[in-house]
């Protein structure tokens, strides 16, 4: 016995002699319609497995050279401010005071401000690469939604007059699926 229920024009098969629990059986052939839920947490608990699950193999380049770059930048990042901070607390204090600023930078008020401004560079880098990570768990489970979305030619928008019931003439907007 077999159990289908229709969606986006195909019926999903439930007899597991045609069709796994994630496929869309269409007349003639069964497709893979993978789970929206399943890819967003591979991909959030493993950055490219949501896109490798969804068979999109060519994405997992595009999201670890995003991530390899986001990560070089934190670290960049991250030990210029640190560097900047112990220059300038090493200016603060009484002794005398060997950095690779001296002779560059000669106040410590130029430091304070080079390390206000690494501080929030770092902490854009941090935010920016929270939103890339983030932005790869959506694209996987948007792909998986949209994996098997029928994009037919046979819709058509058309302009056509219409009459109201009440005898008032106007413009309809009309849109055909076949």
């Amino acid at each position: 016995m077999s159990v289908l229920a229709y969606a986006q024009g195909g019926a999903i098969a439930t007899d597991k002699k045609k069709a796994t629990a994630d496929s869309i059986m269409l007349p003639g052939k069964v497709l893979w319609q993978p789970n929206p839920k399943k890819a967003g947490l591979y991909s959030a608990l493993v950055p490219g497995l949501g896109q490798i699950y969804n068979r999109q193999y060519w994405k997992l380049p595009i999201v670890y050279a995003g991530l390899s770059v986001a990560g070089y930048f934190i670290v960049r990042n991250g030990q210029e401010y640190r560097s900047l901070r112990q220059a300038y607390i090493g200016r603060l204090g009484n002794g005398p005071y060997t950095d690779k600023y001296v002779g560059i930078y000669d106040d410590a008020s130029q430091l304070k401000q080079l390390q206000d401004d690494a501080e929030r560079l770092l902490n854009m880098t941090v935010v920016f690469s929270g939103v890339a990570y983030v932005m790869q768990v959506l694209d996987a489970i948007t792909s998986a939604h949209l994996r098997n979305f029928d994009v037919s030619r046979d819709i058509s928008l058309q302009l056509r007059p219409v009459v109201l019931p009440q005898g008032a003439a106007g413009v309809g907007l009309v849109m055909n699926f076949r």
